[in-house]
């Protein structure tokens, strides 16, 4: 008897390269974001940048169940559905592949809201892997109200080397290089700190200097201003969340 596969909506986790899906930063420099599909083993706190708004826009859509079909399509109208005309603000399409596209894609963007290039890798080897090494240690969700765009330091420099994280990390994760997966993940968050200051509170940067950095090849939080920290290691750990990504 085959094994029921799971039918809940996914999560999804960024590990390098967010906010290269605003056109914003990508036209400056294109770069890399590389996403994850993971299942729902547990329920995410919200506002923690596992992408929990835009799931709850497709449980509208399609219930709280994985849509069959063509799943890039299935992106497409999630991004159309969170995003209509008139938008304040517009949700980066990395949420919605993320969710939506199986595996760990890496996407390319360049100047667009949608990506210029997809390369997803669904090799159950390399996912089981990567489900292996990430952990993930809880911090406090984003307070009501957080605004992480109020101060911007956009230069050609830091934009490139934010996309380059994004295609290190994907090659780590193509070579099963743990070493390397956490340095991408660093590369990530403190670009993040000089590019959008107020993305990386100050409070945050000290727990990863202190308990984090010195012990891990690198580490990242999973959203602006607080949610998870997520960081690489093969060895077991006491107190930690496991995800595992779908594929």
């Amino acid at each position: 008897m085959t094994e029921k596969k799971e039918l809940r909506f996914p999560y999804r986790v960024c590990l390098a390269g967010g906010w290269m899906d605003q056109p914003w930063v990508s036209e400056i420099y294109p770069g890399s974001v590389v996403v994850a599909q993971i299942q729902p083993t547990i329920d995410f706190n919200d506002r923690s940048g596992m992408a929990t708004s835009s799931r709850k826009i497709g449980i509208e859509l399609w219930g709280n169940q994985y849509p069959e079909g063509d799943s890039y399509r299935k992106a497409q109208l999630l991004f159309g559905a969170e995003n209509p005309p008139g938008a304040e603000y517009v949700s980066g399409s990395q949420d919605h592949i993320g969710l939506l596209v199986p595996g760990i894609s890496r996407l390319d963007y360049d100047g667009g809201y949608w990506p210029s290039n997809i390369e997803n890798t669904m090799d159950p080897e390399t996912c089981e892997w990567l489900s292996e090494v990430l952990h993930l240690a809880p911090l406090e969700p984003r307070p009501e109200g957080y605004n992480p765009l109020v101060e911007k330091n956009l230069t050609s420099s830091l934009v490139k080397n934010l996309g380059e994280s994004g295609k290190k990390c994907f090659e780590a994760i193509q070579k099963k290089d743990v070493s390397l997966l956490g340095e991408a993940m660093k590369e990530t968050f403190l670009i993040w700190r000089e590019m959008l200051p107020h993305t990386v509170p100050d409070w945050v940067m000290k727990e990863m200097q202190n308990n984090y950095f010195p012990k891990y090849s690198g580490a990242i939080t999973s959203g602006s201003g607080g949610g998870y920290i997520i960081f690489p290691s093969e060895r077991k750990m006491e107190g930690t969340l496991k995800i595992k990504i779908r594929y």
